[in-house]
């Protein structure tokens, strides 16, 4: 599947590979965000390997693994932290898109953007995050200034 845009600039994809970073940038990708743990599943791609073919197009490259225990505060500390140091589009990838898709959406309910509006902005995109709406209405309610 190729990677969808969630909002203008920022795409999400399942799991890429080095192959597939030069599509990324002819998309206008600057940055590359992997969400993906390292070793998730056999036969992945190593991030240490899609990072070096980042460098090597000129794109900056960062791992925000999210494993099973969830999405945290400092998972959402480095993406607003990779966001703020780039220009251009982003590609955020793990295994489908979704992990993806819910920590954007965390971090722009935690900037206050309104828990509903990110709902459908991600099932236009095809990724339901409905069953995160309890905890992005409780980032919305006490939202960090960026």
């Amino acid at each position: 599947m190729p990677p969808v845009e969630l909002a203008p600039g920022f795409f999400v994809s399942p799991q890429i590979a080095p192959a597939d970073v030069a599509a990324a940038k002819a998309r206008g990708v600057t940055l590359i965000v992997n969400n993906r743990p390292e070793g998730e599943e056999p036969g992945q791609p190593k991030g240490a390997d899609i990072a070096e073919a980042a460098s090597r197009a000129g794109l900056a490259y960062v791992a925000i693994p999210v494993g099973p225990t969830g999405v945290s505060e400092a998972h959402l500390d480095a993406l607003d932290e990779a966001l703020k140091a780039n220009q251009g589009a982003v590609l955020a990838f793990c295994k489908s898109g979704t992990r993806s898709t819910i920590v954007r959406a965390f971090a722009q309910a935690r900037a206050g953007r309104s828990p509903r509006q990110l709902i459908e902005e991600a099932a236009a995109a095809g990724f339901n995050i409905t069953g995160a709406a309890s905890k992005l209405e409780t980032l919305a309610k006490a939202p960090r200034n960026q």
